[in-house]
């Protein structure tokens, strides 16, 4: 399974298309702590502002994603508006995610510079503005591929900041972390992770610190973390997760958790489902 693959077999990627057509004048979007959100603008020019970048000018077609939607808003003059399609995106169960962590907190693509997309877009449009019937299972799935092309995108330009997206960038790191994430409940060595990106135990701690921002064992730690999370949100029970994620039992699991989190993962559970934190 290739690298963007593995991530997305752990953490689906679902999209939920709430907007479709011409926008007038101010359009606010309030914050989302579990769900991203991309604003696909097919004709502007819009202005966003909010969000990690105070504002922004959009003057020609372009994709812009919010990994972690915060409160922003589109203006679109009063008098053309604008052409746009909108979309929730949300990766897993929801929350803290290997995938959106390792994205800057606004990514914007210009629709020129994202190769081969055009017949997608072009059915994507065909479907947002229209009324044909299953209208709506078709935008999201759409939406979700044009997701994937972006991820692409990210991971071949080097659009990412460190984190899991980062390491598979890197050729050399790619192979161990491949081999990491098809496997977190292995008792991986130093020496095994090195020998599979075909570099000594020191250069390659060195490397991986340099590129993902952690050490090997920390990031292996968040990794196994990050899964059991989606795992216990979509309703696995604990001792099963466990296992899965290379704890072998709950109570490891559960110091792992508290060492990582400052939380149990019942209580973690618990304020998620009660919607009093979101991690």
């Amino acid at each position: 399974m290739d690298r963007l693959s593995q991530l997305l077999e752990r953490f689906s990627l679902s999209a939920g298309v709430f907007y479709t057509g011409n926008i007038c004048g101010v359009h606010d979007f309030e914050h989302d702590a579990r769900r991203g959100h991309v604003h696909l603008v097919k004709r502007g020019p819009v202005q966003l502002i909010g969000g990690p970048e105070g504002g922004l000018s959009i003057t020609e077609p372009s994709l812009l994603f919010m990994p972690r939607a915060d409160a922003h808003k589109l203006i679109a003059d009063d008098r053309h508006g604008a052409d746009v399609v909108c979309a929730a995106i949300q990766f897993g169960a929801g929350g803290s995610n290997p995938i959106t962590d390792s994205l800057p907190s606004l990514v914007v693509i210009p629709l020129r510079e994202l190769p081969g997309a055009q017949p997608l877009l072009e059915l994507l449009y065909e479907e947002a503005f229209s009324l044909y019937c299953g209208r709506q299972a078709a935008l999201d799935r759409l939406c979700e591929i044009l997701l994937i092309r972006l991820l692409r995108h990210c991971l071949d330009r080097g659009l990412v900041k460190g984190g899991a997206l980062s390491g598979l960038s890197d050729p050399r790191l790619a192979k161990a972390l491949t081999a990491l994430h098809a496997n977190p409940a292995k008792e991986w060595e130093l020496t095994e992770m090195a020998n599979l990106a075909g570099m000594s135990r020191a250069r390659f701690a060195v490397r991986f610190r340099e590129i993902t921002g952690e050490t090997p064992a920390n990031y292996l730690a968040t990794w196994r973390i990050n899964l059991a999370q989606s795992l216990l949100r979509s309703g696995r029970p604990l001792k099963h997760v466990s296992v899965e994620v290379g704890y072998g039992s709950p109570s490891a699991l559960t110091r792992a958790f508290v060492r990582k989190m400052g939380i149990s993962p019942t209580g973690w559970l618990k304020t998620v489902e009660t919607g009093a934190a979101v991690a």
